[in-house]
């Protein structure tokens, strides 16, 4: 296969003026070291922490694009507060893209290297978002015979995340888990493997569609934030689980606060005497994503025993270790097609990831829509 001199990429970076700018910038390809494979990137998800990169904290719904072809430009205004939090990125051009899949089509000299000639593989290295990517060979997952790269294209970010939150329970000595924006992918992926592994599961969702589509994936608990009933179905549904660990995929608003009050109501039904300092089980919290960038509300009305922080996939791995993460990298590689299948409603180019218009409708992140990126496509 002639590969070609140079591919495009896709790099987000802040003015001093308060523009944030996206565009494509072409590249040479990248010259490999022994243990490195080149893959051509043939499937990337947008996810939220993608987001994050490509757009921080612009002003989307005022984005607007010019020029067309690798040429076309999308900028966004950044109000005075986001250009505070964003100050460390001004005038650096970012790459963007967590994870992907492509098939591997040049390699290093090195044995585990050769080895990856012509397979198809998911990587999560960051820079995903271009036609070619450079990456350690042991950072390589291998697609089974079948998978495309379309199905493996969100092997990492979701599937690990799911895992991670079942391996934190366990570890933390929790029982059962409560998770909110729960009918999302990541969220489907958490309702089967809890189901498979009889774990306790409580899903917070915010429609009755989402309610029944959870239900027919096996869901035992779910409760609609959106019904007058929410708070006491919340409780009733934290006592028949026993969960004391939320995982918060929301961060803004009180929530989070809701959620601490059930667990503390439930508890309380068990206590045998009453305190004025609450139940002694201790409650946690962690907020993992920011669909809503409002500040979080807590109202303090569930004891002291109870905890709130923020927990990111690769601080987990690095404490978990690497006996830990390879189980769990197999088990996605297996069940690729059933667990951890993801589902796209859409497939963009890099040319369309420009427009300002499907730029509005990835940056929305609606449950039930995901977009798929294909540096190949155009």
């Amino acid at each position: 296969m002639t590969l070609p001199e140079t591919h495009l990429q896709l790099l987000s970076s802040v003015s001093k003026d308060g523009q944030l700018e996206v565009k494509l910038a072409e590249k040479p390809l990248p010259e490999l070291e022994a243990h490195q494979v080149l893959v051509r990137v043939e499937a990337s998800p947008i996810n939220p922490s993608d987001l994050g990169v490509l757009f921080g904290l612009s002003d989307v719904g005022e984005a607007a694009s010019t020029g067309d072809g690798r040429e076309r430009v999308l900028r966004a205004p950044i109000p005075p507060k986001g250009m505070r939090a964003m100050k460390a990125r001004v005038e650096q051009s970012l790459p963007v893209g967590n994870e992907g899949a492509g098939t591997v089509v040049a390699a290093g000299e090195s044995e585990s290297a050769q080895a990856l000639m012509g397979k198809v593989v998911a990587a999560m290295g960051g820079g995903m978002y271009a036609q070619y990517r450079k990456v350690d060979a042991a950072a390589c997952l291998v697609l089974q015979e079948g998978h495309t790269p379309r199905d493996g294209a969100s092997c990492f970010v979701n599937p690990l995340t799911a895992l991670s939150m079942v391996e934190t329970m366990r570890l933390e000595g929790h029982s059962a888990l409560i998770h909110t924006a729960a009918a999302s992918n990541l969220g489907q992926m958490l309702v089967r493997i809890c189901r498979d592994e009889s774990v306790g599961l409580v899903n917070v969702v915010r429609k009755a569609e989402q309610v029944k589509l959870l239900k027919e994936l096996g869901a035992e608990h779910v409760v609609d934030s959106s019904q007058e009933s929410f708070l006491g179905d919340l409780i009733e549904a934290i006592h028949a689980t026993g969960a004391t660990l939320a995982f918060d995929a929301i961060g803004g608003g009180s929530l989070a606060s809701s959620i601490l009050m059930a667990m503390e109501a439930s508890e309380s039904r068990r206590m045998k005497a009453y305190s004025i300092y609450g139940s002694t089980t201790h409650k946690q919290l962690y907020i993992y994503g920011s669909l809503d960038n409002a500040p979080t509300t807590l109202a303090r009305s569930y004891g002291m025993a109870w905890g709130v922080g923020g927990w990111l996939l690769p601080n987990f791995m690095a404490r978990a270790g690497r006996e830990v993460g390879a189980r769990m990298r197999a088990r996605v590689a297996k069940e690729l097609k059933t667990t951890f299948a993801s589902h796209y409603t859409d497939e963009i180019s890099l040319f369309d990831a420009l427009d300002a218009d499907t730029a509005r409708r990835f940056q929305a992140k609606k449950t039930g829509q995901k977009f798929l990126l294909n540096p190949q496509l155009g």
